[in-house]
């Protein structure tokens, strides 16, 4: 069962891609200019729990579910990864949107999330009016400054990426295990609702969604650095602003430089650390609220 947003209809489109149509759950609440939220590994549109009722007094809410996780449609990945290349991924949301009739929105990301929204703001920059982004630098610098201390705290980025099946059989023995290792050496887990973390639970111990997620990863360390450096080599940026909040204590403090590495493919950046972990949305939801509430006008 997926957490029920509070004042939230649960929906699902399918859109066309180069994969085949694509089913696309979603989540809808509130009044006022279109807001989407786009959620992280290995998470689902539940991440937005203690946000989305709030902002929902003062935008249109959209929150969905990436393609590969939650209740959106999981095709099994292409070889070269394209099908959880950002660029796919993105193109599923802003398919979405236009659906739902909203030409123009703005856009939040957390995590992997927050990837979709770089990529879905790079190939729709007219649809995008402003966009935030939640402990993250882009995955191009984050690839090309890996350190031993970036390797060690994030060695799933590693890990993940290996070939099919490596690690989709490794983790299907104990997803439980998986998940409280990953999401628990942030900070522990008590920062998640029972029924969130059953539906997390649940994503990592389907095989079909598993698969999906690895591929995201797959994606990123392939295909989605090929769209980057081409982005760069012609110099395009993001004009819309774009916001980066980063968790005090977590590992993109330490080893990245997020308003400077930003600025590398946007063109008006602005940002602060935020006094929690990698889990914004669930650690710091008042903080969040407030930030995007003051962002998005």
């Amino acid at each position: 069962m997926s957490v029920v947003l509070e004042g939230f209809e649960q929906k699902s489109i399918t859109v066309s891609s180069e994969d085949g149509p694509i089913e696309i759950a979603y989540q809808v609440g509130g009044n006022g200019p279109p807001i989407l939220l786009l959620h992280g590994f290995p998470q689902t549109k539940a991440i937005w729990e203690n946000i989305a009722p709030e902002l929902a007094n003062n935008f249109t809410v959209i929150a969905s579910d990436l393609r590969g996780y939650g209740g959106s449609s999981k095709p099994h990945g292409k070889k070269d990864h394209s099908t959880y290349s950002k660029r796919s991924m993105a193109a599923d949301q802003h398919a979405l949107m236009r659906v739902l009739g909203h030409q123009q929105f703005f856009l939040l990301g957390h995590d992997r999330g927050g990837r979709v929204s770089h990529r879905l703001a790079m190939d729709f920059p007219d649809s995008v009016l402003r966009v935030m982004v939640l402990d993250i630098s882009p995955t191009l610098t984050m690839y090309d400054n890996t350190t031993m201390e970036f390797a060690k705290g994030y060695w799933h980025w590693f890990f993940l990426i290996q070939p099919e099946p490596i690690p989709e059989t490794l983790i299907g023995a104990n997803p439980e295990f998986w998940i409280n290792k990953h999401m628990g050496r942030h900070g522990g887990t008590d920062i998640f609702s029972p029924e969130r973390w059953a539906e997390y639970l649940a994503g990592v111990s389907n095989p079909q969604s598993m698969h999906a997620m690895c591929e995201d990863y797959r994606a990123a360390a392939s295909i989605d650095l090929v769209h980057d450096r081409a982005d760069r080599a012609t110099g395009k940026k993001l004009t819309m602003p774009l916001r980066v909040l980063w968790g005090e204590h977590g590992l993109v403090n330490k080893c990245f430089r997020p308003i400077e590495d930003w600025k590398t493919v946007a063109q008006e950046v602005s940002g602060q650390t935020v006094p929690c972990g990698h889990y914004i949305p669930e650690e710091l939801p008042a903080e969040l609220i407030a930030q995007a509430r003051a962002f998005f006008v």
